[in-house]
């Protein structure tokens, strides 16, 4: 377990290598985004999926979202999603808005039971966006034990998740405060599943059918 300070230029230079290492690994990794620290896995390693859920306490049930560095992978994702995701995304992109979307069946991967869908997002952190570029997709959930407030520093992380996570980028209290705002673009009508960043009277903008959201931020 290293946490690296990434306010410097060397901490950020090393702490990316470690932490794309780590992924490649099969490991965690505890890393800002604009909204919340967030826990990371690759994507395509179930195991370490599997890793993530229990480092938070959580089951399959639960599955984590997954960021991307770039809006296009968006459609490689999930091809069939519908074209109002890929309009959110070019509106909201990096951002704090999460689009739960049909994945493609033939993806490798298991992040859980997921119904065939996936929440896909960019956050607009240049960290989390360098290593998404050097590592591609991560699931990624907040960076706390479940039932306890996400953590505001890669320091307050490593108090409730200490050495199940391998490498710890620090960048300092993070600047969001809000979780990212989640809509199901897989139900008919879209749902807004949970209320963060992205106000919901902006999305029904795109979405005058949109369904009044079942949790708060």
């Amino acid at each position: 377990m290293t946490l690296y300070d990434c306010r410097t230029e060397a901490g950020r230079a090393a702490g990316l290598t470690a932490a794309a290492a780590t992924i490649r690994a099969g490991g965690l990794v505890v890393l800002p985004t604009d909204t919340v620290y967030g826990i990371s896995a690759d994507a395509f390693d179930p195991a370490a999926v599997r890793a993530l859920l229990a480092a938070k306490g959580r089951g399959r049930t639960m599955p984590p979202p997954v960021l991307v560095g770039e809006p296009e992978q968006l459609a490689r994702l999930a091809p069939a999603a519908h074209p109002v995701a890929h309009a959110l995304a070019d509106r909201y992109w990096p951002g704090g808005l999460t689009v739960v979307v049909p994945h493609a069946p033939e993806l490798t991967w298991d992040i859980g039971d997921t119904g065939g869908t996936v929440g896909v997002r960019m956050p607009a952190d240049e960290i989390a966006l360098e290593l998404l570029r050097r590592t591609g997709p991560l699931a990624t959930s907040s960076a706390n034990r479940t039932g306890v407030a996400p953590a505001a520093t890669a320091a307050d992380a490593r108090d409730q998740l200490g050495d199940a996570v391998a490498t710890y980028l620090e960048a300092g209290a993070s600047t969001g405060g809000v979780a990212s705002t989640v809509l199901d673009l897989a139900s008919s009508p879209p749902r807004l599943v949970r209320a963060g960043a992205v106000p919901a009277a902006e999305l029904r903008e795109l979405l005058p059918d949109l369904t009044d959201s079942v949790s708060a931020s």
